[in-house]
């Protein structure tokens, strides 16, 4: 029987790749401006509202994107990844079911502490949009949750990177190149359906003109 020809196959789009990489740049951007604080605090506070941005783009997409950007594809239940660390095998050509924990596991944490920011104040010059509306109490409150979930962000993204470094050492599985170039080495045969063109520019539309209403105090609110 011959071998399995390999193939390099488009797994990631345009989209989950940009939303990708402006997670990263903006987290870290929010990280050290939050470590700094003063003047910075206002940057943190607009990249703040970008990552909301992101957040509810990747989720939108991760419904109505390509397929293997849909939660539908690559999220499995407890057998997956149990069969994934014993054997190693992905039932899908994009995340792995264990990647696929690391997926939502960051987007939540990163969505806690996104929405957290509305509500949240430094008691010093800035508070988010909305903390005079829960009151100082209940803001100081939200403003320690996000503190402490930004330590959890931090041990996420270390757990990130060193599954990274495991998989690239260990595995001689970089996964790098395929987070920037969108295709991946397959050596059996798929067929993933991409979005069409039109629909990640409409879902930015409406995600900018909602984070846009909702930052500025806006619906859902009041």
């Amino acid at each position: 029987m011959p071998p399995p020809q390999s193939k390099r196959v488009l797994v990631w789009d345009w989209p989950v790749r940009a939303c990708h990489w402006l997670l990263v740049v903006a987290v870290v951007g929010l990280l050290i401006t939050g470590k700094i604080g003063g003047n910075w605090m206002e940057w943190h506070a607009r990249l703040g509202f970008f990552v909301l941005g992101l957040v509810a783009f990747r989720v939108l997409w991760g419904i109505v994107g390509s397929q293997t950007a849909r939660f539908a594809y690559f999220v499995h239940g407890p057998r997956a990844v149990l069969a994934y660390l014993r054997e190693g095998t992905s039932p899908t050509a994009g995340h792995s079911p264990l990647g696929a924990l690391s997926v939502l596991a960051m987007l939540l944490v990163i969505a806690i502490q996104a929405v957290s920011g509305l509500f949240a104040n430094d008691d010093i010059l800035l508070e988010g949009p909305y903390a005079s509306l829960v009151g100082k109490e209940t803001s100081d409150l939200i403003s320690k949750i996000h503190d402490y979930n930004s330590t959890v962000l931090l041990v996420l993204i270390g757990l990130h990177l060193a599954a990274i470094a495991y998989y690239g050492v260990c595995k001689r599985n970089n996964l790098l190149p395929a987070m920037i170039s969108g295709r991946k080495v397959m050596h059996d045969h798929v067929n993933l359906s991409m979005a069409p063109p039109w629909r990640a520019p409409v879902v930015i539309a409406v995600v900018a003109a909602a984070v846009t209403v909702i930052v500025g105090g806006g619906w859902p609110f009041r």
